[in-house]
């Protein structure tokens, strides 16, 4: 093994409370500075915006940036307000979204990792990494917004194995997601690691993954770091 690649969201820290927390602030937000829009819409009613947004625009529904910006602008319309509103309202929410408590161990296990492996992430989401205070642990981090598609969409993995230099074979992909993250990296031909923090029983109709962890200290044990 070369290098290790993560997934971040579930894999480097808990994101249900991150986003239920970035969402009450947008809407907290939305109510003292557009308050049309959330006399008329509820966060249930903006998120089935975003779906159907998603569903309208297929060539764009890997880019949860766009869906969000691209629906407040429309909200935005719809409610007498300038499209503008959309860019200081999604600031908003990215910046609740980057506000991550990592699980306990992670910080620890990523130091002890670096010391024998390059890093490098690769994440469906828009969390941002600098913000959070991990992009110099990482050589590389990469997003379905730069990279135009979505895991599991084999591009994904090719550009991430392409910016490493290695061979596909060389790098482990870890995450939790059995079929976004741990099918589709085995099948992109990469060593795959499922991170199972809640016991969670293997999909059957799915490949085994190469290596399974209950967290990131486990995997730094299991590749000897």
């Amino acid at each position: 093994m070369r290098a290790i690649a993560f997934d971040l969201d579930n894999t480097l820290w808990d994101v249900e409370p991150v986003l239920a927390r970035a969402e009450a602030r947008l809407y907290a937000w939305l109510a003292e500075r557009a308050p049309r829009i959330t006399g008329a819409l509820s966060l249930e009613d903006m998120r089935a915006a975003r779906e159907a947004l998603a569903r309208a625009e297929p060539h764009n529904a890997h880019d949860f940036t766009y869906l969000r910006t691209a629906a407040l602008a429309a909200h935005a319309r719809a409610h007498g307000y300038a499209e503008a509103l959309a860019r200081e309202a999604f600031e908003v929410f990215l910046a609740a979204r980057c506000e991550v408590t990592l699980y306990a161990e992670v910080a620890a296990a990523l130091a002890r990792l670096a010391r024998r492996f390059p890093l490098a992430t690769l994440s469906n989401g828009n969390a941002d990494l600098a913000r959070i205070g991990l992009r110099e642990r990482f050589v590389l981090s990469l997003n379905a917004r730069e990279i135009g598609a979505a895991k599991p969409d084999a591009r994904c993995f090719a550009r991430l194995v392409a910016g490493l230099a290695l061979p596909a074979g060389a790098v482990a992909y870890v995450g939790d997601d059995p079929r976004l993250d741990v099918a589709a990296a085995h099948a992109a031909g990469l060593k795959s690691v499922w991170i199972n923090r809640r016991a969670r029983a293997w999909p059957a109709e799915l490949p085994s993954a190469d290596l399974s962890v209950t967290d990131l200290g486990a995997l730094a044990d299991a590749f000897g770091a």
